[in-house]
């Protein structure tokens, strides 16, 4: 007799969405401590910080989806990503995390453990 299967966790760690991100959108190889660029070039993964950095989560936007609007009222940030015809939208502060999670979202990854609680998938 067979076990069933076991559910897949709900949430992910940062670091894992981060990876996630990376490897879907850049193409880059996710390692223990470093990412794997093109052309066997690579970067700390301290150094890549998407959620946190908005030069890092612009990267990842550019790259990610022609259509999307960000905007802000009284200091909340939403973003809406349309990738192809997903589209990811989350609302919260700061804003290169709340463009994250938007992304994650279009593409279909699960959010991590402290994602903000104003995510919604259209």
């Amino acid at each position: 007799m067979t076990a069933p299967p076991q559910p897949r966790p709900r949430f992910v760690s940062s670091d894992q969405f981060t990876a996630m991100l990376a490897e879907r959108i850049l193409g880059w190889k996710a390692c223990p401590d470093r990412f794997i660029k093109s052309g066997r070039e690579w970067i700390p993964r301290n150094r890549f910080r998407p959620l946190t950095r908005l030069e890092d989560a612009f990267l990842l936007l550019g790259r990610a989806a022609r259509n999307f609007n960000l905007t802000s009222v009284d200091g909340q940030f939403t973003a809406e990503v349309r990738m192809g015809v997903r589209t990811g939208r989350a609302t919260g502060e700061p804003k290169a995390r709340t463009i994250c999670l938007a992304i994650g979202q279009a593409l279909g990854l699960e959010a991590p453990l402290n994602a903000s609680p104003g995510m919604g998938r259209r």
